[in-house]
């Protein structure tokens, strides 16, 4: 244990000192509705749309896509999962879930992007361990771009975030796409305002 909390020390004490991040100019962007520039960015990265007026229509949803016994984990006060999740749960308990349900900050219309913190997902391992990503999003939290989306308060005050686009794929075997290979196998974003 000594060596370890050494090298631990070690590791702390060479950190450079912080600094400021720079400036991000903003650059204008094409016209049009966010929204819709949002769904087509996301439904060519593979990721689907939906829309919802409650946590009980999303539970509806999931259950006509993966059925009525489906393993859900939430993380979205809106829907109440079938598995209680805390920051105590151990990730690799998640390796069942059929599920997870979170609700992002907000989203980006050039990439389709949803952003997505340690707030939001409870435990990190929901985002990429369960089979299927329901990702909540108020219509009015969408940003035109990426320098946008840098320029957010809760962007520079997470410890962690990703900015998640659809459901994993790679086509770096024979060019042949394959969604799901690493991580979540589809992805789907719920309108949903916030309450």
């Amino acid at each position: 244990m000594a060596n370890r909390e050494a090298f631990l020390a070690r590791v702390r004490d060479a950190q450079p000192d912080a600094r400021d991040l720079p400036e991000v100019p903003l650059f204008g962007g094409p016209a049009g509705d966010l929204r819709e520039r949002f769904e087509a960015a996301l439904k060519l990265m593979g990721g689907r749309v939906a829309e919802a007026t409650s946590g009980e229509a999303v539970l509806a949803l999931i259950s006509e896509r993966f059925g009525a016994r489906a393993e859900i984990a939430s993380a979205a006060p809106e829907v109440p999962g079938t598995r209680a999740i805390s920051a105590a749960t151990v990730p690799a308990s998640l390796e069942d879930v059929d599920v997870g349900v979170v609700r992002a900050r907000f989203g980006v219309a050039e990439t389709g992007s949803v952003w997505l913190s340690e707030r939001e997902y409870v435990v990190n391992a929901l985002g990429y361990i369960v089979q299927h990503l329901i990702v909540l999003l108020d219509p009015a939290q969408i940003v035109a771009g990426l320098q946008h989306a840098y320029r957010r308060d809760d962007f520079r005050g997470a410890r962690f975030a990703a900015l998640v686009t659809g459901p994993s794929a790679t086509a770096d075997i024979e060019g042949v796409l394959i969604q799901g290979a690493q991580g979540v196998r589809s992805l789907t974003v719920v309108w949903l305002p916030a309450s």
